[in-house]
């Protein structure tokens, strides 16, 4: 007892609750057999954000904010339901042996006890209010179990809605913030992050919800929700983007995070009226997964230093093609991050930023206030950049203000939405660029894929095991084309020679194609050819 004296009378001296409030507390739990914290917070002598937040800072542990936290229901399985009321405790993520565990009362060293003798793991707690404690309760064991489960019990009169109607604005907004929405959302977004997903779709039919994932660049059918859940569902992701749930006949954008096993992860939302109902598209972004080392990219070594040598030049544009969701993202800001060692001023210009690089200075577009790629780009150049990332190269003007901020002595990265490097650059001619000024500036194009690779688990000796979602394949890898600026390409280029000259005087200066490129990974294993062939 005295740790916790001790901890409660610090509360006193730093002036958070008073002695004589102290005194009321401890009497209190006397009476009803609660700790003496849980005592200052019934009678509102402390804000209960207020004593986690000294609770972490006086113990050093993490805090967390548990309506932002989605948990495996694997993980809420290694704590029954009764240990986890009868404790106030909600499993988080398992590493190892170790479970983590949101508490309010990590001083309650027999509650930790008494959770490592039943779980077999070693039990490390982590601070939460006492109501976020209980509304997860509700949430992760009232409503437990899986998908077809959960939505089997959600029926319409459950949920106290007419059947066949559709809930009227008021009773949605409660029906939102009830457990079994809340932990059905918060299921689905977690089935999304174990399946490594990039996207969410939400897919309104005359009879159902339909739900697909997009895994390693395909989409993949999960499970339906029947009709009856559409409004619910779909207006809780609004709440958590913060958008309008009342508005069903606009386009609307938002975003929110959600932390799952240790990390955050962004999701941007779209929702646009369709003939059926709202379509509702959350792309997830994890920064934990982004890979920012150009080793890993995929590029074979010879390829690889050829474009370590252009990242070295002092000035020139250097452009990465593709359509989406080729990569072209991740290649440039693992190129940042090669030249990210503290000497260089690095701005970008993005739309949307997608993830935060610390030590660069990142701004997002806003047409609305006239902050577009080329007016961002031109205030830029006043901001002493060494090296500027242009998110794309979408017009005209944009395409000259990076012409000039390279030819007065800068690197710029960017993008254009081309199928292949060579054809970037009559695409910039196209954009009405003067073709001795694209001659001049552009010092090389690379091209790229993501192609899905084997499964480690199931290459043999048949194809398909439930860690790669019987598909074969688990994760993908960049394929590559790099064509590099020339004496010869900057002869061609002003006399606007067409794409299939400028793509022959590349290969003989040594570009290999996309395909090539795939099939070496094909013959070394990584891939297949089918793959290769899917995507280039």
């Amino acid at each position: 007892m005295g740790a916790i004296r001790s901890s409660e009378e610090k509360l006193v001296e730093e002036g958070l609750i008073t002695a004589e409030q102290l005194n009321q507390a401890r009497a209190e739990a006397a009476r009803k057999g609660q700790s003496v914290r849980q005592a200052l917070v019934s009678l509102g002598a402390i804000d209960p954000k207020a004593l986690a937040h000294w609770l972490s800072r006086e113990l050093n542990l993490p805090q967390v904010e548990l309506k932002t936290y989605l948990v495996d229901t694997q993980v809420v399985d290694l704590i029954p339901e009764a240990l986890a009321r009868k404790h106030r405790v909600i499993p988080l993520f398992k590493v190892g042996s170790a479970l983590t565990v949101a508490t309010a009362d990590p001083l309650n060293l027999a509650a930790l006890d008494d959770l490592r003798l039943k779980s077999g793991l070693n039990v490390e707690p982590v601070v939460a209010t006492d109501e976020e404690i209980g509304q997860a309760l509700e949430e992760y064991y009232g409503a437990k179990g899986r998908w077809d489960e959960m939505v089997s019990h959600l029926t319409q009169e459950r949920l106290g809605m007419a059947t066949g109607a559709e809930p009227e604005l008021a009773k949605l907004k409660g029906l939102v913030e009830e457990p079994p929405i809340v932990r059905l959302v918060n299921l689905l977004l977690a089935d999304a992050i174990h399946c490594r997903a990039s996207d969410i779709h939400l897919e309104p039919e005359r009879e159902l919800l339909k739900v697909r994932f997009r895994v390693d660049g395909l989409l993949r059918e999960s499970s339906a929700l029947p009709k009856h859940l559409e409004s619910a569902v779909i207006s809780r992701i609004k709440i958590l983007a913060s958008l309008d749930i009342a508005e069903r006949r606009k386009p609307q954008d938002g975003r929110f995070r959600v932390s799952m096993e240790g990390h955050e992860v962004d999701l941007r939302v779209s929702v646009m009226p369709a003939i059926d109902g709202e379509t509702v598209v959350l792309r997830l972004l994890d920064a934990s997964g982004l890979q920012l080392d150009l080793n890993q990219l995929g590029m074979e070594p010879e390829l690889l230093a050829r474009y370590q040598t252009l990242l070295k030049r002092p000035w020139g544009i250097l452009l990465v093609t593709g359509p989406t969701g080729s990569g072209k993202t991740t290649t440039l800001y693992a190129s940042l991050a090669t030249l990210n060692a503290g000497q260089q001023n690095i701005v970008t210009i993005e739309d949307p930023v997608e993830y935060r690089l610390k030590g660069i200075r990142q701004i997002p577009i806003n047409p609305a206030v006239g902050l577009t790629f080329a007016s961002g780009l031109r205030s830029i150049l006043r901001q002493d950049p060494d090296v500027i990332l242009v998110g794309e190269i979408r017009d005209r003007e944009t395409a000259e203000t990076a012409v000039q901020a390279a030819l007065t002595g800068h690197l710029v990265l960017s993008t254009l939405h081309t199928n292949d490097a060579p054809t970037a650059i009559t695409r910039l001619i196209d954009m009405g660029m003067e073709p001795f000024l694209v001659a001049s500036s552009v010092i090389g194009v690379a091209a790229q894929r993501l192609v899905r690779t084997v499964c480690p688990e199931c290459k043999a000796p048949r194809k398909g095991c439930r860690k790669c979602g019987n598909t074969g394949y688990k994760g993908r890898i960049g394929v590559f084309e790099l064509m590099v600026m020339n004496d010869e390409l900057g002869r061609l280029t002003v006399a606007k020679a067409p794409t299939d000259q400028l793509r022959a005087c590349a290969c003989r200066s040594g570009m290999r194609l996309l395909r090539e490129d795939g099939m070496l990974r094909a013959s070394s294993g990584l891939t297949t050819p089918e793959e290769v062939l899917r995507v280039t």
